[in-house]
């Protein structure tokens, strides 16, 4: 009956701002996420749970067994990509509510008293698809981010996050539990376990990040009146760009490190009028900082030239720089005991994407873990994980955070 309450738990989440195509929108701070929200508030309350929300919108479901204990912090974020997966995020803030649901059974039927206490965790504009940077919530919990810079963060349309979070009644006050340890299941996002026919990923470490800020400005003019050799559009210079951005991998040893431009915005955006300003976003990736600081010098240098190429200006900010992370050893060996005790098949690997625990894994002693994704589809409608690869994972993470709730990881370190 586990298995099936958290299956029908799942999928009545994924209904909430789905898509036609089997996806979710449920972008942050949005009436969708906020149905979400109310759900995961109802599911707590329901069971005698205290519920908080602090000051970036952070929200959590409180069981406290020791008054004066930390708590093992467990979950994800159940924010979207515009037309996203329904399974990214969300699946782990289901599994980590059906996981602490558990724990307080076997308590509650004479199991040993934990020692420290357990909070479940949804945590704010993890994706950063409405407002930029991502990881926003966690960043803040774990002091990487200003929380006051953050509340004033725009999205295209000129709302903050402070106001976004009160138009949907969860810009909170409340003081957010102090962790003990962290952990959070997610989808893999990739095709290594899909691959090797294995159902756990013990994540070790992550790879490094640097976003760039790109901003090219020409000058606005009549598309059918102004001659050709007079024009200075940025769209155009903008779109060399992009390839410069794609292109720099090739720099580079296959697979070393992935680039892309994610966001493009442009002014006036009038179709008679040659675009006067373009602002484009830039992600590069690598296991190694030396081939993304590599790559970024390699980019700025061909920027420097495009601009007076194109007679426009070119302006570039760096902004969300993420160094390497790397888990405890000891909760990697952990999760590995625990997949084989369960029966699972566990291989260690590294996640090239973000995820909350890379912001708390700064702070305290970290768990990250990965199920299945069909195809490594993600940020995608088509994103696909498998009922069984999802109770799985939910069947290790239980194990997971009872070992978390009993000392490990924090007593070993």
């Amino acid at each position: 009956m586990n298995a099936e309450n958290f299956l029908k738990d799942f999928h009545h989440v994924a209904s909430i701002g789905a898509t036609l195509n089997h996806g979710v929108d449920r972008q942050a701070a949005t009436p969708e996420d906020r149905r979400t929200r109310d759900w995961f508030r109802t599911f707590a309350t329901e069971r005698g749970w205290e519920t908080r929300v602090d000051a970036i919108g952070n929200q959590f479901a409180l069981i406290t067994w020791r008054k004066d204990a930390k708590y093992v912090v467990v979950g994800s974020h159940l924010d979207s990509q515009p037309l996203g997966g329904r399974f990214d995020g969300a699946y782990g803030v289901l599994a980590a509510l059906h996981a602490a649901e558990r724990l307080v059974k076997r308590v509650d039927n004479g199991g040993e008293l934990p020692m420290f206490n357990l909070a479940v965790v949804n945590w704010f504009n993890e994706e950063g698809g409405r407002f930029a940077p991502s990881i926003m919530g966690s960043s803040v919990y774990a002091g990487i981010m200003d929380r006051g810079e953050m509340l004033q963060v725009r999205d295209l349309g000129g709302t903050t996050v402070a106001e976004a979070l009160g138009s949907i009644g969860y810009l909170g006050s409340d003081t957010a539990p102090e962790a003990a340890s962290y952990a959070e299941i997610h989808i893999e996002q990739g095709r290594i376990l899909e691959r090797e026919g294995l159902q756990i990923g013990a994540v070790d470490s992550s790879w490094y990040t640097q976003k760039l800020d790109i901003e090219i400005l020409g000058e606005q003019s009549h598309t059918g009146a102004t001659a050709m050799a007079d024009r200075r559009d940025a769209l155009v210079t903008a779109s060399r760009v992009i390839l410069m951005v794609h292109d720099v991998v090739d720099d580079f040893e296959p697979e070393a490190i992935v680039s892309s431009v994610g966001r493009m915005t442009l002014e006036p955006n009038s179709p008679i009028v040659v675009p006067r300003r373009v602002q484009l976003v830039a992600d590069l990736r690598s296991n190694s900082p030396e081939i993304v600081k590599a790559a970024r010098s390699s980019l700025l240098k061909q920027l420097n030239d495009l601009s007076d190429e194109h007679q426009v200006e070119i302006n570039v900010r760096d902004f969300d720089i993420r160094e390497n992370q790397y888990y405890p050893e000891s909760g990697v060996e952990l999760t590995e005991k625990l997949a084989a005790n369960l029966g699972l098949g566990v291989r260690r690997m590294q996640t090239m994407a973000g995820h909350d625990s890379v912001a708390l894994n700064r702070i305290v002693p970290s768990v990250m873990v990965f199920i299945p994704s069909v195809d490594g589809v993600s940020h995608c409608e088509r994103e696909f994980t498998t009922d069984e690869d999802m109770t799985a994972g939910v069947d290790l993470l239980t194990e997971l955070s009872w070992e978390l709730v009993q000392g490990a990881l924090v007593a070993d370190g």
